[in-house]
């Protein structure tokens, strides 16, 4: 999973990430566990709409901002370091913001090698010998290249077949489908004439169970390779290539989802589909890349990643080269408060955290209007009409027709509403995917956890004091003055709030009972009447010294051109940026690494000293843009 999550200037981040500790991490455990990677956000706390590169309407996108939330609304309140800070825009195009995955072994991951293994050409099957390439026209494999990018109005390519044979058909029916997958093929007699018909293979067809291929036993069943995405979500890029292979999205596994506003490569495994097929979606992908293929005999596990290693571009940055050098220096030696990102809270006007507040005071009431009623700030007509239905009617089928898409969040549980009736609100919020449904209450112990850790550091320091909390294994442990007295602040933790965690002995513990009582919760009862609810907790370190870091001011003419050399651009052998002393425009380029449940926009944040919510950025962008 990435485990930071961006801020953008203009388009909103629609960073989503997936959850090892969702399916075991808030059900009863013996022992408490530390924090791992943050829960998948919905797609309904990120704004609608993006853009290519960024170029948005400013102004939409400005309005829907007035009602976002900002820093001081989630906790996040303190620094480390002294020094002033100063201005940058962040994520002015999404290649400013380069992730690379850090696999289990420790190595990040690139994308370097298009070739397909030399184990999976000779496992190849006899019959697919021949050369395909053979078998279709220049003007056929055009026609097919256009229909398999969705470019055919008719929605379909016949070929007719001159020699006609069984066995002549069979090579043309898979020269189609292996030089342009996602197509699928049939055989059709018109006037006493055959045509092989092509046609795409998306919809329901494409969701079906895979053919079965000739697979050698000796062969790992699953194929790895690396994924490089540019501005797409991990989901959204799955989807496409379920699609492509027709396979259902499952058959994928890998080891965290990554940000959409950015330039991403990870490590994904998927089960029985050969490097081949793979490769040739490079031919009609857009925005998307495969390579490094290999076979294992394992899939990817959510959370077995050791970090990511983040490339960032920060764009018309006003401080010296003296204010950047202390400012980056106090990063690599000192670290930052790991607080959690804003993205964690949503970006409209009802943030997802009041939600999670909501389902654990058991108010399924206000849960169902927190969700629906309507909302100041910007958002899709549909969404906006669907709510006013609601508000008029309180008629879930009536608003449900308003929304194109039932699979948003609202769509789903207005759906439920329409099934079970609004006295079992439970049970029609059970409709929306789990990972979705915990999002809302680890949202609610992140903001706990991040107003906590600023009244510690605000009464402490970065000092380990007696009452301090340190893990020991899987155990919390309190510091007694004398230990404390030779314990690095980087080693205290802090618990996010639940029924099998143990919290600091100094006035801060006592801090989170009256948190929480405020809020209407008892935290001596985190159990909930249902099961899915019950937080057990958490531990998490309250300071992070990022790894491998680097920095260097650079300057440049043009605004438009990309500051980072993507792996893709050096395996097309294209230059590398060349930046010119003299530029006009001054940028930010570090490079860090950090380890897994770890937000990079607040390594920026201690870095450039400014709020990282969107609403203040996108006030930032529009004053520098105007």
């Amino acid at each position: 999973m990435a485990e930071s999550e961006p801020v953008t200037v203009v388009v909103p981040v629609g960073e989503k990430r997936g959850c090892p500790e969702d399916e075991k991490d808030d059900a009863p455990s013996k022992k408490p566990k530390f924090e791992s990677d943050p829960p998948q956000q919905d797609e309904m706390d990120e704004p609608e709409g993006d853009a290519s590169d960024g170029e948005e309407d400013g102004d939409t996108f400005a309005n829907m901002m007035k009602h976002g939330l900002t820093e001081l609304d989630v906790g996040i309140l303190k620094y480390v370091s002294d020094h002033e800070g100063f201005s940058g825009v962040l994520k002015e195009r999404y290649s400013d913001f380069v992730v690379h995955e850090i696999n289990k072994n420790g190595k990040i991951v690139h994308l370097d090698d298009l070739s397909v293994p030399a184990e999976a050409e000779e496992a190849q099957e006899p019959e697919q010998q021949p050369k395909e390439c053979d078998l279709l026209t220049e003007e056929q494999k055009k026609q097919l290249g256009e229909l398999q990018l969705f470019k055919n109005k008719e929605g379909n390519v016949s070929i007719e077949v001159l020699d006609d044979s069984k066995e002549k058909r069979t090579l043309v029916h898979k020269a189609i489908k292996n030089q342009f997958p996602g197509l699928e093929t049939k055989t059709e007699e018109r006037e006493g004439r055959k045509f092989i018909v092509a046609y795409h293979a998306a919809g329901k067809k494409a969701l079906a169970a895979p053919r079965k291929h000739f697979w050698p036993k000796n062969r790992g069943s699953f194929c790895h390779f690396v994924l490089y995405k540019e501005n797409k979500d991990t989901m959204d890029a799955i989807n496409v290539l379920s699609k492509f292979l027709r396979l259902r999205p499952n058959m994928f596994s890998y080891m965290g989802t990554k940000d959409k506003r950015a330039i991403t490569v990870q490590e994904i495994a998927v089960l029985k589909i050969t490097a081949e097929r793979l490769a040739h979606l490079n031919k009609c992908l857009m925005n998307l890349k495969l390579g490094n293929f290999c076979y294992k005999n394992h899939p990817l596990k959510l959370g077995e990643l050791q970090g990511n290693h983040f490339t960032v571009v920060i764009r018309n940055i006003t401080g010296t080269d003296e204010q950047v050098d202390q400012a980056m220096k106090s990063l690599k030696q000192t670290g930052f408060i790991n607080y959690y990102g804003m993205q964690r809270f949503g970006t409209t006007a009802v943030p997802t955290h009041h939600v999670g507040r909501a389902i654990l005071k058991n108010d399924w009431n206000e849960v169902m209007d927190l969700i629906l009623k309507p909302r100041p700030g910007a958002e899709k007509e549909f969404l906006v009409r669907c709510r006013e239905e609601w508000a008029k009617t309180q008629d879930p089928e009536a608003a449900l027709k308003k929304l194109p898409n039932k699979r948003c969040v609202e769509g789903q549980l207005l759906r439920g509403l329409s099934m079970y009736g609004k006295k079992n609100i439970v049970t029609a919020f059970g409709l929306i995917p789990r990972n979705n449904r915990l999002m809302y209450i680890h949202s609610y112990q992140s903001r706990v956890w991040n107003t906590m850790v600023s009244r510690r550091i605000e009464a402490f320091g970065l000092k380990a004091v007696k009452g301090d909390l340190v893990l020991k294994g899987t155990t919390a442990h309190v510091l007694s003055a004398e230990e404390a007295e030779n314990q690095s602040i980087h080693n205290i933790v802090m618990p996010l709030p639940g029924f099998d965690v143990i919290y600091p002995t100094h006035h801060i513990g006592e801090g989170y009972r009256e948190l929480l009582t405020a809020d209407g919760l008892d935290i001596d009862n985190m159990r909930h009447k249902v099961k899915d609810y019950s937080l057990a907790g958490a531990y998490r370190r309250i300071i992070i010294r990022p790894a491998d870091v680097s920095w260097e001011v650079i300057n440049y003419d043009d605004p438009r051109v990309s500051l980072v050399h993507s792996d893709f651009e050096k395996l097309e052998n294209k230059p590398a940026p060349v930046f010119n002393k003299e530029g006009k425009y001054r940028a930010l380029r570090m490079e860090f690494s950090l380890p897994p449940s770890t937000y990079a926009t607040m390594a920026i944040r201690e870095v450039l000293k400014l709020d990282t919510s969107i609403k203040k950025q996108t006030q930032l962008n529009t004053t520098w843009f105007n």
